[in-house]
């Protein structure tokens, strides 16, 4: 990419010189496709800085609709941009340095840090395809490097196969995406902000703070998760220590690490092919696997039903992750429900949810709304008895009238034979989980077992009714 930046310089230097008229729209439609380009690779890097500096830059240059500025002008803009084209040549150049490979045989396999176990109290947190980077003191070059260069990390992680945590850059993206937000609803903008995440998060669970001197910065990944003889789970860890003050560079130290983790991961595998256990996390290996793992044996299960309860806890371990245990970390969410406010205009809303508002089609809401005014709950078999009210209460909300189609809908919805009231509550809970965790907005929405009445299980007094 570097020397797309020289190339892109030196054509545009030679500007300067008489060029026939051909060159000069040779220049501007290599300067629209290249800007483009680099547009968009920034775009995928989320510099959104540096990705609208190429789109101005392509769309200065572009041939179509050519923008006049004389040709002194012209000659500045020209020596400004490749000017421009060369600190970025020297600023890619840094970075490469920090982290190229240097051209010398890589450690032997004695060389490899082999006594690297530390034990954390993570039991499974940490998935079996993270790795996740701690440090006890900050280095203030290897901070710089992975912040401003989030792709170092990540195109490392693809080649071994690992997804690279980084605590301090997930936690911006999931204040960037809402996520905590949506996981607490009730607290404010400001208090969000609050929230910190450093990259000594996780060693409050080191089980010996002793070993807290052998890690300064660097990688955990976790090897293995199996069930002790006290039954409780235990959690094999593996630490990959990383330096800005070793004799090795940046990108030497990652190829090791990572030809470190190949070994290991090829001897727990043989070592699971002897022993029997668990593959990757995975399916139960050897024919008494689960008797192995699991002293949780009640009389009447046979080993059958111990191997799908195996499979379905690893299933969850595998689904969770270290982001999701982080969440539950940050934001201990508990059931501070909001009181519901229903507007004269029939608006939902959730005053202490930073006054969000839930919005409902209208014969979705006037079911809703149905459901709503009877807290005992209604049984679907008996959904025609209410047909009258569910009419009246979509009159309110579309008083100009009703059609023969919303006749028909509202037949519909309430006749048990057919799917569409089960449609209407999928919408609704989908309208309440799309703003906010489950675990809160399950108060809110229509719920129930099979065969019994359905209700929206929020305490009434939360109910105002302007």
């Amino acid at each position: 990419m570097k020397q797309l930046y020289l190339f892109l310089a030196a054509m545009l230097l030679l500007c300067l010189a008489p060029m026939p008229y051909g060159y000069f729209m040779l220049v501007r439609f290599i300067m629209l496709v290249a800007c483009g380009g680099l547009a968009y690779r920034y775009y995928m890097l989320n510099k959104k800085i540096a990705m609208w500096v190429f789109i101005t830059l392509a769309l200065l240059f572009q041939p179509i609709y050519k923008i006049v500025l004389g040709r002194t002008l012209w000659n500045a803009v020209d020596i400004v941009v490749a000017a421009f084209f060369i600190i970025l040549f020297f600023a890619e150049r840094r970075v490469e340095r920090k982290t190229e490979s240097v051209q010398r045989p890589l450690p032997d396999d004695n060389m490899l840090t082999l006594d690297n176990k530390i034990r954390f109290r993570l039991g499974g947190k940490l998935g079996p395809k993270e790795l996740l980077y701690v440090a006890t003191e900050e280095d203030k070059q290897l901070t710089e490097l992975f912040e401003k260069n989030p792709e170092i990390l990540e195109g490392w992680g693809q080649m071994i196969g690992f997804q690279i945590i980084y605590l301090p850059l997930l936690l911006k993206r999931l204040r960037k995406k809402e996520v905590l937000h949506y996981r607490a609803p009730y607290l404010s903008k400001d208090k969000l902000e609050e929230v910190q995440l450093g990259n000594d998060f996780l060693l409050q669970y080191l089980e010996h703070d002793s070993d807290r001197g052998l890690i300064k910065h660097g990688f955990i990944r976790t090897e293995d998760v199996y069930r002790d003889d006290d039954g409780n789970d235990k959690v094999t860890n593996r630490f990959y220590p990383l330096s800005t003050n070793s004799s090795e560079s940046i990108g030497d130290q990652l190829h090791r690490i990572g030809k470190q983790i190949s070994i290991e991961k090829n001897e727990h595998e043989r070592l699971l092919e002897k022993q029997g256990g668990f593959d990757d996390w995975g399916d139960v290996v050897g024919e008494n696997g689960a008797d192995e793992n699991f002293n949780s044996q009640k009389e009447e299960e046979n080993t059958n039903d111990l191997i799908e309860e195996v499979k379905e806890r690893i299933a969850k371990l595998r689904q969770r992750g270290i982001a999701q245990y982080i969440l539950e970390q940050l934001i201990h969410p508990d059931d501070r429900l909001s009181r519901l406010v229903i507007t004269k205009d029939y608006r939902l809303l959730l005053p202490d949810y930073n006054d969000m508002e839930i919005k409902m089609e209208p014969l979705v809401k006037a079911v809703y709304l149905l459901f709503l005014a009877h807290p005992e709950g209604i049984l679907f078999k008996h959904l025609p008895n209410y047909r009258k009210e569910l009419t009246e209460i979509y009159v309110k909300l579309k008083p100009m009238g009703l059609t023969d189609r919303a006749i028909q809908s509202i037949e519909d919805v309430t006749n048990p034979l057919l799917n569409s009231i089960n449609e209407k509550c999928a919408r609704i809970r989908g309208a309440f989980v799309g703003q906010f965790d489950d675990h809160l907005a399950r108060h809110y929405y229509i719920d129930g077992k099979r065969g019994e009445a359905k209700k929206i299980s929020l305490p009434r007094e939360l109910v105002v009714w302007e």
